[in-house]
């Protein structure tokens, strides 16, 4: 698959992931899983560009006497889900268009 294609998708699930609730490191790679791979260092990669992008704030808390990083999604966010949700639609059709056998 195209890097760059893989990336955008990537950044999307993290996204969808956290949409409906803060959310730390650990919890995303798992409720990933069913749907993609993710380790950690890409993880962390993604959600410091995301950050950047706006598209989530970070705040940290003590959680059993440690210090963990959560993940809440932004407006900004929410609006790539969004936007990716209408992009699909035209990936799905020139898939189509691809996909079909000659006639």
């Amino acid at each position: 698959m195209d890097v760059q294609l893989k990336r955008g998708l990537l950044d999307v699930c993290v996204l969808a992931a956290i949409k409906t609730g803060d959310s730390y490191g650990y919890k995303i790679i798992k409720d990933l899983k069913p749907y993609v791979e993710l380790s950690e260092s890409t993880l962390y990669t993604i959600l410091k560009r995301l950050e950047a992008a706006k598209m989530l704030t970070v705040r940290t808390a003590e959680h059993e006497g440690r210090l963990r990083k959560y993940y809440r999604i932004t407006p900004a966010g929410l609006g790539r889900i969004e936007d990716f949700k209408n992009e699909w639609k035209e990936v799905v059709s020139i898939w189509q268009f691809v996909a079909k056998e000659d006639e």
